[in-house]
C-alpha cells in the first residue's frame, strides 16, 4: 500500500479509503489510486479488511465428494447465484464420515465465512453447537429436515424411494433387490424403497451394499453379487444413484439379460447421461441446478437481513420413466 500511496501521491489512508469505498474520495483521486494499484500490481489484504468490516465475502461450502456429479452440480448453481452478488466459494470435500465433517466445519469457521453451506442434516452434535455458535447463515443442502440449524433445502429422500417402490408396483414388478452406496442418506432411501415394496406386494427386498462410493464398477459387483448371493435373475433393481444403475446395466447385458424384458432399472438423480444410455435409464429427477440456487437465495436473504417465509424448502422429486422400466 506505501507504493501505491507513492506512485499515486497521495497517503496509505486515502489509497485504503479509495479501496474500501471509493465513494469517500475524488474521482481524480480514485482514478490515480487504481492506476498504481494497477501499475504495482496490488492485491488488498482481504483478512484485514474483513477484520475492520466484519465481513469476509467468503461462503463455505462442504460437500461429501468434489467428483460427484450430483454434489459438484449444485455447488455451480450455488457458487454462480453466490458470485454475481460479490461472494466467493470456499469450497471443502468432507468425505461420508460425520467426524471428518466436524473437522472442515471448525476448519472453516476459523477462516470466518460469511455463511456455510453443508450437505445433508447429520452432523455431529458438537459441530451442530459450532454452527448454531457461529452466529452466520447456515443452510444444509440435500436433505430436509423439521429442525435445521437455520436453513435447509432439499426434498424427502424415504418420500422418494418410496414412490419408486409405488412406481415399480403400479407396472407389475413384484420381485425387486437393491444396490446402495456406503452413504446415509442412500441407506435411507434403500430403507424406504424396501419397506414400501415389501409391504405392497409381501416378498422381501435383499441388497447388496457397495461398501463405498457411487461408481460404474460398484453397480457392476452389486448386480454381480445380488446373483451369486441371492439369485436375482429378473425383476427390478433399484440403484441409490445413476452411476450405479448404469453399472448394473452393463454387468447385465454382459451376462445376456435383456432389459427391461428380464431385468428392469431404476436410477437415482436424472444425471444428463441417463437419458442417453441404451435403453434409457428410469430413474428419480432432482432439481439440482434449483436446488442450489434457491440455497443461495436463502443464505442471500439471511445476509441482507431478511428472514425467509420458511426456514425449510422442498422442492420435491419426479419420477422420470423411460425404456428401462
Amino acid at each position: 500500500m506505501h507504493d501505491v500511496g507513492r506512485i499515486a501521491g497521495v497517503s496509505q489512508v486515502t489509497v485504503s479509503r479509495a479501496l474500501s469505498d471509493p465513494s469517500k474520495v475524488s474521482p481524480e483521486t480514485l482514478t490515480k489510486v487504481m492506476g498504481a494499484v494497477e501499475a504495482t500490481g496490488f492485491v488488498p489484504n482481504a483478512i484485514a479488511g474483513a477484520l475492520a468490516s466484519r465481513k469476509s465475502r467468503l461462503v463455505s461450502a462442504l460437500v461429501p465428494s468434489i467428483t460427484n456429479v450430483v454434489y459438484s452440480s449444485m455447488v455451480r448453481a450455488f457458487s454462480e447465484r453466490l458470485r454475481a452478488h460479490g461472494y466467493q466459494i470456499l469450497l471443502s470435500e468432507t468425505g461420508f464420515a460425520p467426524e471428518a465433517e466436524e473437522a472442515t466445519v471448525v476448519a472453516h469457521l476459523s477462516r470466518r465465512p460469511d455463511a456455510i453451506m453443508l450437505t445433508g442434516i447429520q452432523h455431529t452434535p458438537q459441530a451442530r453447537r459450532l454452527l448454531l455458535a457461529a452466529g452466520i447463515p447456515v443452510v444444509e443442502l440435500w436433505d430436509v429436515s423439521d429442525s435445521p440449524i437455520d436453513l435447509c433445502v432439499g426434498f424427502h429422500h424415504v418420500d422418494a424411494a418410496r414412490a419408486a417402490a409405488e412406481f415399480a408396483r403400479d407396472r407389475g414388478y413384484r420381485v425387486a433387490a437393491t444396490v446402495t452406496a456406503a452413504d446415509e442418506r442412500a441407506c435411507r432411501r434403500r430403507t424406504g424403497f424396501a419397506e414400501r415394496f415389501t409391504r405392497d406386494t409381501g416378498n422381501p427386498v435383499p441388497d447388496f451394499d457397495t461398501g463405498g462410493a457411487a461408481s460404474i464398477a460398484a453397480g457392476r459387483q452389486g448386480l454381480a453379487g445380488l446373483i451369486d448371493r441371492h439369485g436375482i435373475g429378473g425383476g427390478l433393481i433399484y440403484c441409490s444413484s445413476d452411476i450405479i444403475a448404469h453399472g448394473v446395466m452393463i454387468e447385465a447385458q454382459s451376462r445376456g439379460l435383456r432389459i427391461p424384458d428380464e431385468l428392469a432399472v431404476i436410477g437415482f438423480g436424472d444425471q444428463e447421461f441417463a437419458r442417453h444410455l441404451e435403453p434409457a435409464l428410469t430413474t428419480v429427477r432432482i432439481d439440482l441446478a434449483q436446488l442450489g440456487q434457491s440455497a443461495a437465495d436463502a443464505v442471500l436473504s439471511r445476509l441482507d437481513g431478511q428472514t425467509p417465509p420458511s426456514p425449510v424448502i422442498d422442492l420435491g422429486f419426479e419420477i422420470v420413466a423411460r425404456a428401462s422400466a
